[in-house]
């Protein structure tokens, strides 16, 4: 398939992704506003360097690099887009001194419309965002395009390998990709991306800092709980009745465990409060901003921004995605705050990271309830074996640090560019 033929394809499916959105606007009605920006009807202000965050996870990386853009060129016009809301929340909650707006859908003439009016000098997308339509009206219309804090899973070069009159035009008209891994450098090299553009820096996720606010609210919450506790973060309603399960066995053991369970997405909140309810487990909502009772078994993180607070507050982390094919979500967060990280077997969104923290020995492989609540119930038994876990995983964040400087100076040449008025 070539992009003429994608193209055409996407614009005669353009009713079919207005329906895509009203559907996914029955469990989020975000998705039912704002179809002005989805379908490049906006008209937004230009900017120079555009910075593309699909969600949530993708923001939070982007924010340390967002920050040392803003403080070496402070009078650079950023847009920061997104395509969820979830993002869009976050977004507007850290970045509302920026031109913020959803990206277009990757119809032609709504890219087109959207870069000929935001005038980007600069495009930085974060992780492996890519779209044919996209990529080619930023390159024709002068704008330099490269890739922040990129992963490539075996499973995704895959589904790129099958389409390479589509993926490698694309690929190889990016300016620079700063990826991740090694191995993930080798692999765009094999969907025939040129040595030259690819540049392997690190994660960004391992540059994570952790503000004093923070640090002072977890202190605060483990003062106030005193009591056993552990964090069930981002995860997915496959995944609750494992984790119900999980701490329904803990509980045996310590009738006064606390378990934070925090779901990946706001749609799932009340997926989550009615699994415990028919579990007859006695929760509690973040949102009520009530003290957590003595008799709470589980409290419900249905606020956005909290998960980084909850996992420095608690005495050890499960990370969601990874009991079942999801690849798993970040484990460096609770690695940060020196706790001991469980996640299940699917974890290739983080292969190598999880693999280096599992060497280390902070995170340790769970595959079902019953292994899970094992692991929980040895960890509130041995303090000092949980302690020495989360050291080892504190360390191996402290020791790959620097990803930040690196991919900053790779864009530099672009920003000074831009500063100057001249592009590279």
């Amino acid at each position: 398939m070539t992009r003429h033929l994608y193209a055409a394809l996407l614009f005669l499916l353009t009713p079919l992704l207005a329906l895509y959105l009203k559907l996914r606007a029955r469990k989020d009605p975000e998705y039912n506003r704002r179809w002005r920006e989805r379908f490049g009807l906006r008209d937004w202000q230009a900017c120079d360097v555009l910075i593309h965050c699909v969600s949530i996870g993708e923001t939070l990386a982007a924010l340390p690099l967002i920050a040392k853009i803003e403080e070496d060129y402070p009078k650079l016009k950023l847009l920061i887009t997104c395509s969820s809301p979830t993002g869009s929340r976050l977004i507007r909650q850290r970045l509302s001194q920026h031109q913020h707006s959803y990206l277009p859908l990757d119809i032609n003439w709504a890219v087109t419309r959207f870069v000929k009016r935001a005038k980007p000098r600069l495009c930085v997308i974060m992780e492996t965002e890519l779209w044919p339509n996209l990529v080619y009206q930023l390159k024709q219309h002068k704008c330099a395009v490269c890739l922040a804090n990129v992963r490539l899973s075996q499973k995704s070069f895959e589904q790129y390998a099958k389409w390479p009159r589509l993926t490698r035009p694309m690929l190889t008209a990016l300016d620079k990709l700063m990826i991740q891994t090694p191995t993930e450098a080798q692999r765009f090299a094999q969907l025939g991306v040129d040595s030259e553009q690819l540049h392997s820096v690190g994660s960004l996720k391992f540059d994570l800092v952790l503000s004093s606010e923070q640090i002072a609210a977890a202190s605060a919450l483990a003062e106030q709980w005193q009591r056993p506790s552990w964090v069930a973060g981002s995860v997915h309603p496959n995944e609750f009745d494992a984790l119900i399960r999980a701490h329904q066995q803990v509980l045996k053991q310590h009738a006064d465990a606390l378990m934070v369970m925090v779901p990946r997405h706001p749609e799932k909140f009340d997926t989550a409060k009615a699994a415990l309810s028919e579990a007859d487990l006695r929760w509690q909502a973040w949102s009520e901003g009530q003290s957590i009772e003595p008799e709470t078994q589980v409290l419900v993180g249905d606020t956005m921004g909290q998960l980084l607070t909850f996992y420095g507050a608690t005495q050890m982390a499960f990370v969601g995605g990874s009991l079942m094919e999801r690849g798993g979500h970040n484990p460096l967060e609770p690695a940060a705050f020196s706790k001991p990280v469980m996640m299940g077997p699917s974890r290739y969104n983080f292969a190598e990271i999880s693999d280096a923290l599992e060497g280390a020995g902070n995170l340790v492989l769970v595959d079902s309830a019953q292994a899970l609540a094992n692991r929980i119930v040895s960890f509130i038994d041995n303090p000092a074996q949980a302690a020495k876990a989360g050291k080892a995983g504190a360390e191996i964040v402290a020791a790959n640090q620097g990803a930040l400087n690196r991919h900053f100076a790779l864009l530099t040449p672009y920003l000074d560019a831009i500063s100057s008025d001249v592009l590279p």
